[in-house]
Formats: C-alpha cells, sequence, structure tokens
C-alpha cells in the first residue's frame, strides 16, 4: 500500500483483527498462543495466552522446533 496513511489504518485494522483471533483460539480451543508483531515503525505489539509466559512459549518453540534462540552465556543473563 504506497499511501502511508492508508497503509497504517490497514495494519491497525489487521492488527486487531489477527490479536482477536489469538485471543478467540487461546480460549475457545484452550490453546498457547503468542504473537509478537512489529509495525513498520518498529514498534511492538503482542498477545500472550493468560495461561503461560512468552519466555515458556519461546522456551517450547526451541525445543520443538530444534532451533537454537539464545546461547548459554545470554540465558544466565537472565537468570541473575
Amino acid at each position: 500500500i504506497e499511501n502511508s496513511t492508508n497503509r497504517q489504518v490497514t495494519f491497525s485494522k489487521r492488527r486487531n483483527g489477527i490479536m482477536k483471533k489469538a485471543k478467540e483460539i487461546s480460549v475457545l480451543c484452550d490453546a498457547q498462543v503468542s504473537l509478537v508483531i512489529f509495525s513498520s515503525l518498529g514498534k511492538m505489539f503482542e498477545y500472550c495466552s493468560p495461561s503461560t509466559t512468552l519466555s515458556k512459549m519461546l522456551e517450547k518453540y526451541q525445543q520443538n522446533s530444534g532451533k537454537k534462540l539464545w546461547d548459554a552465556k545470554h540465558e544466565n543473563l537472565s537468570a541473575e
């Protein structure tokens, strides 16, 4: 979308829609959902199911995908 105002309005509407869907699937299906969105200006929007935390979700992702998201040095920093 070339017009910046139209692009921002579209982003806002779609962001609200996907956040609503994330909340719905979490409640209706008892699913654990995490969603992180960054706007074109770098503003962050997030949702995480009440039954979990983003840290737990990232840990699960790392275990199930086999992808290492951070190294041991950084894990130790978060424990301090």
